[in-house]
């Protein structure tokens, strides 16, 4: 069968096997890494606002749990698929170990756009997931939490339904089956920032390494949902000018700096950073010149390769910060590296989430 280059999760184990053999892993363990320990996949038929019946595919892959509970994040996205789940969960694996949190790695999804369903929708795609997996998750087995897609909303409908099918037979802890859930509801304070804040924490450890400070220094962002906006305030905060940020609306780009929170506001209104020009000291850019503004520091905080190889060549940057999971496909970091651009890896950026 032919190898399929652009496949998320052959990028991801190749990576960590690779690693495997620097650190000189043992052959039986670097078995159990490259395969989740359990793939789940689940069809379940959810009735829509119409009264007809959709059915919807829903997965939940747990990688490994030598060191605790599977944990991590339930997606909605249209792109959804089982390799990029268990690629997803591999990634977990890696974060829980490398910043040393009794956890181990997985990770879910469902296959669907949230932005064509209604909230009542969703709440009932969620519902019916949710009453599919029970048996195979829990607060001392995998403990899911928001990804691209959801929130502590949905988290909230995840943990309703999770304590109404599980009443009386998982002690009084059914709320700890999920993670980002409403504070109100028993969830952390800070959890929503989390994965952003970790972000800048990191780069305020690093970038001294590079001669560079954030007070001093430009940076361009892709996506401004929830990691990377709070990555733009919290470094528009330290005295960070953020140049460009780009989404699937569109690129806005000011040379003197873009106003974080009023684009954040923007966003949240409107659902993209599209048309914020027209209100607001910017301007509309194309992709290219996106990827092409000179900044110090590049934050990809979107979805997973979004710096290709062609992508990378345009790039002007002196470090690159993945926000996200692997948004730099293995042609692209090589481009980048020979450019002698430093890539900060995903499994420490992101791992605050």
């Amino acid at each position: 069968m032919e190898r399929d280059p652009d496949n998320l999760y052959l990028q991801t184990i190749d990576d960590v096997l690779r690693a495997c053999e620097l650190l000189e892993v043992p052959q039986h363990v670097q078995l159990i890494l490259a395969q989740p320990k359990n793939e789940i996949m689940v069809h379940f038929p959810v009735r829509m606002d119409d009264g007809r019946y959709s059915l919807f595919k829903g997965y939940r892959v747990q990688h490994n749990n030598a060191l605790g509970p599977y944990k991590g994040g339930i997606r909605y996205h249209s792109e959804v698929s089982l390799d990029h789940v268990k690629a997803l969960a591999c990634m977990m694996t890696m974060k829980c170990s490398l910043v040393r949190v009794p956890f181990g790695g997985g990770k879910g999804g469902i296959k669907c756009d949230p932005r064509a369903l209604s909230r009542d929708e969703v709440m009932r795609v969620t519902r019916r997931f949710v009453a599919s997996i029970a048996s195979q998750i829990g607060p001392d087995v995998d403990i899911p939490a928001p990804d691209v897609g959801t929130n502590s909303q949905t988290m909230a409908w995840f943990a309703d339904t999770y304590m109404n099918i599980t009443q009386g037979l998982v002690g009084n802890d059914s709320l700890a089956v999920v993670t980002g859930k409403p504070v109100e509801m028993g969830g952390s304070v800070g959890r929503e920032k989390a994965t952003g804040q970790g972000v800048i924490d990191v780069l305020v450890e690093m970038l001294p390494e590079f001669n560079l400070e954030i007070s001093r220094a430009t940076c361009s962002l892709i996506g401004y949902g929830n990691v990377g906006s709070w990555a733009g305030k919290l470094w528009a905060e330290r005295g960070g000018k953020i140049k460009t940020v780009m989404d699937h609306t569109g690129a806005v780009y000011n040379e003197q700096g873009l106003d974080a929170i009023a684009l954040d506001d923007w966003v949240k209104k409107n659902g993209g950073v599209a048309g914020f020009e027209r209100d607001h000291a910017a301007e509309l850019i194309s992709v290219d010149e996106f990827y092409a503004v000179p900044v110090d520091v590049f934050i990809p905080a979107a979805l997973e390769q979004m710096v290709t190889e062609d992508k990378a060549r345009l790039m002007n940057c002196k470090v690159v910060a993945e926000a996200a999971n692997a948004p730099t496909t293995p042609a692209g970091e090589r481009v980048l590296l020979d450019k002698g651009i430093e890539v900060l890896p995903a499994i420490l950026c992101s791992a605050g989430g």
